[in-house]
């Protein structure tokens, strides 16, 4: 009988990823309802049904020419979901590059499942989507994702003054980066967080 594993995109050790589906919309709903007070002012997860279905459009494979792929991230023993990682604004040519957003979903935070589920979607952005580079942007004041990118090994490379508006407010934010030719060096590292 197949499983919901099935038809991810990538399997770690404890986490898999899949593209966002409309059936995900109560679930994906009742974790944001139950993160608010986790995400505070970083992010702004869709929070109705409206702003979901939209998510999806905007995220969900469209065939060769994306310019957004997004996954969510679900724990293989339960399909629990966990966690989402976004890349917006694709573009290929001699750019090649793209921005990743991400946020994890309570009760699963601190845990480690969002380090494993980075890591099997910087896999999906050079292996898979073949991207040069992907570019991560974080609230200063964000310690704990800024944690995250750290373990991940991002290189910062700048600070963006009220970068992003957010919560109806412009945020600065810090800029870092992960390049190809960087994972293929590091996720050796990371190769434990992986089943295949």
């Amino acid at each position: 009988m197949p499983t919901r594993q099935d038809a991810a995109t990538a399997i770690g050790a404890r986490v898999y990823l899949r593209p966002p589906r409309m059936r995900d919309a109560a679930a994906f709903l009742a974790a944001a309802a139950a993160s608010r007070s986790l995400h505070g002012r970083w992010t702004r997860p869709p929070d109705t049904r409206e702003r979901f279905t939209a998510f999806v459009r905007r995220y969900a494979p469209r065939g060769d020419v994306t310019t957004h792929a997004g996954y969510l991230l679900f724990r293989r023993d339960d399909d629990a979901l966990v966690g989402v990682f976004n890349y917006s604004e694709i573009v290929r040519g001699a750019f090649c590059s793209t921005y990743l957003g991400y946020f994890g979903f309570a009760p699963h935070d601190g845990q480690g499942y969002m380090t494993e589920g980075m890591a099997l979607a910087l896999d999906v952005a050079f292996r898979t989507l073949r991207l040069h580079r992907v570019e991560v942007n974080i609230q200063p004041s964000n310690q704990r994702s800024l944690a995250l990118v750290a373990r991940l090994g991002f290189t910062r490379e700048g600070f963006s003054r009220r970068y992003v508006k957010i919560g109806g407010r412009w945020r600065d934010h810090v800029r870092l980066a992960m390049l190809a030719e960087d994972w293929y060096r590091l996720r050796r590292m990371h190769a434990g967080a992986r089943a295949s």
